[in-house]
């Protein structure tokens, strides 16, 4: 009888180690993206978006529950190469990741020239390289590099979700239409949640995982 309880004791304390080693294995699986969050998209920038300190600061949420929880974050910093541009350009202030979610020492930053954060850059490579397979996305601008990078993302075959309060954007000139920053936002939200992204906000985000 002693011998069969002890037995029975073994087999919980291995589903127990089972189900822990994947929940591990669960979050480890995920990784926080934190795109353009740099000093030229606020005010007083060269290119200052609407909501830019509002959406940082829900950025800098997630990134403390992704510190919290030891998981991978990647911060992508652009600094632009193209000619004529007026915004993150080399060696200014303005190109500097914003003092909302600076990078610690040991966590990746990743430099990139393109709105695509895949293009030219080691990106897959780090991500496949740390078994990714989940990644949640904020940053800037909705409507450009955003929307470039989770289209990538998904074609690579990565599960992505975009935390819309966590992004920022401004208002854009079409053809001498003015389309403000909300519409713009809700518009390149919606193309994205219908096939290659799930989107969420901060708080809704946060409260699924804290479960």
């Amino acid at each position: 009888m002693k011998n069969r309880n002890i037995l029975s004791l073994l087999i919980l304390i291995g589903i127990f180690g089972l189900c822990n080693i994947n929940a591990q294995s669960m979050k480890s699986n995920r990784a926080l993206l934190i795109i353009d969050i740099q000093n030229d998209y606020f005010e007083g920038g060269a290119n200052p978006l609407v909501g830019a300190q509002e959406a940082s600061l829900n950025a800098r949420k997630l990134l403390n529950s992704f510190r919290e929880d030891s998981l991978l974050v990647i911060h992508i910093q652009h600094i632009s190469s193209r000619k004529g541009s007026v915004f993150f350009l080399p060696n200014t202030r303005g190109v500097v990741i914003h003092e909302n979610v600076l990078p610690r020492i040991h966590e990746k930053v990743i430099i990139k020239s393109y709105p695509n954060s895949f293009h030219d850059t080691e990106l897959l490579r780090y991500l496949r390289t740390n078994d990714v397979t989940d990644l949640v996305i904020c940053g800037m601008m909705t409507h450009m590099c955003v929307d470039a990078t989770v289209r990538a993302a998904k074609d690579f075959g990565f599960n992505c979700t975009i935390i819309s309060d966590a992004c920022a954007t401004k208002d854009i000139d079409f053809k001498g239409d003015i389309v403000i920053s909300k519409n713009v936002q809700s518009a390149f939200l919606a193309a994205l949640c219908y096939y290659y992204s799930k989107v969420q906000i901060t708080d809704e985000y946060l409260n699924s995982y804290k479960k």
